[in-house]
């Protein structure tokens, strides 16, 4: 197939479906995921074309979507539950760090856990309360667990399927605000691995790291510090836990400064890991402290509010002139 357009979502269900075709053992599972589609559609005419026992219609119980999984893939299925809002997943928590993370540590690998929880993050669509966090961090936390985010259509197409390939249960992170933007899609060449940081510009000044939601803000405020004569490098994390943090290090012991932007608050945060990883292995590289763009440690506030709660073109341009000013 050659290269078009698509949207983040579109691409989702392409790679979906081309793993549903390539092994009968990946089964669909969620609230609405079937006839509906999805709230997002991201499963769109799945049910239709591979029928009610692969994508199956759950009741609204994230834990019992979660623990059938957990079953499913002891069994030798690989399940992918779509959580329809990221602040819904918390009921299925304790199934995920009690079982899903420890299984295969738990048998010294006897038992696998391909399984995958596909939840869309992140605020900036006007929705109301648990329906725009950023709870990467709490994933993060735990041993066992695979985190990723995708940020293009690309990238979408080829983590989801990397994702259900893998044997080790995958947290795939959606930026749900992106979900309709549009980006190149080429399907007949498969990258090696999506799981792993990617330097998106080059640059000399300065590094900007962010991820999922954030890439278009950071790609948006490199452009626009260029115009005023700086040099950004970009990096896309794509993998959070493990941090594939060569890629970021190789960029700041070469720039020397960095910058780290993420929709989530501060504290305890995704963010502060880089930047004490940052301090820990590349700080004689350093010119500037280690500057952050984040959300703040509320809450996520009403829809009226949060385009004043999110980076955005200005913050991030503002944490750039500091660090280069220091």
């Amino acid at each position: 197939m050659s290269a078009e357009s698509v949207t983040l979502a579109k691409a989702l269900n392409l790679g979906l479906r081309a793993s549903m075709e390539a092994d009968p053992k990946v089964l669909m599972m969620g609230e609405d995921v079937g006839k509906l589609g999805g709230v997002f559609r991201i499963t769109d005419g799945l049910q239709k074309d591979f029928g009610e026992h692969r994508v199956l219609d759950t009741p609204l119980a994230e834990s019992g979507i979660i623990g059938t999984a957990v079953g499913l893939a002891l069994r030798g299925y690989r399940p992918v539950c779509e959580i329809q809002f990221d602040g819904f997943v918390f009921p299925g928590f304790d199934q995920i760090i009690s079982q899903v993370a420890k299984v295969t540590y738990r048998s010294m690998g006897a038992w696998s856990m391909p399984l995958t929880v596909r939840i869309p993050y992140g605020g900036g669509i006007g929705a109301v309360e648990h329906h725009a966090e950023s709870p990467e961090a709490f994933f993060c936390h735990i041993a066992g667990l695979r985190v990723v985010a995708c940020s293009n259509p690309a990238d979408a197409y080829w983590m989801i399927q990397e994702a259900i390939d893998c044997p080790d249960p995958v947290i795939f992170f959606e930026p749900k605000r992106r979900y309709w933007e549009k980006g190149e899609l080429d399907t007949g060449v498969r990258p090696d691995s999506t799981f792993s940081t990617v330097v998106r510009r080059p640059g000399d000044d300065v590094t900007l790291i962010g991820y999922g939601a954030t890439m278009p803000v950071v790609l948006a405020a490199a452009d626009a510090a260029a115009a005023e004569g700086r040099s950004p490098e970009v990096i896309d994390l794509r993998t959070l836990s493990p941090l594939d943090l060569g890629p970021v290090l190789d960029s700041v012991r070469h720039t020397g400064r960095a910058v780290v932007v993420a929709e989530a608050p501060r504290h305890a945060s995704l963010s502060g890991e880089i930047s004490a990883r940052i301090t820990e292995e590349a700080f004689y590289s350093l010119s500037a402290p280690v500057a952050r763009v984040t959300g703040f440690d509320t809450p996520y506030p009403p829809s009226k509010l949060e385009e004043q709660y999110l980076p955005d073109l200005d913050k991030v341009l503002h944490a750039v002139d500091r660090v280069m000013d220091f």
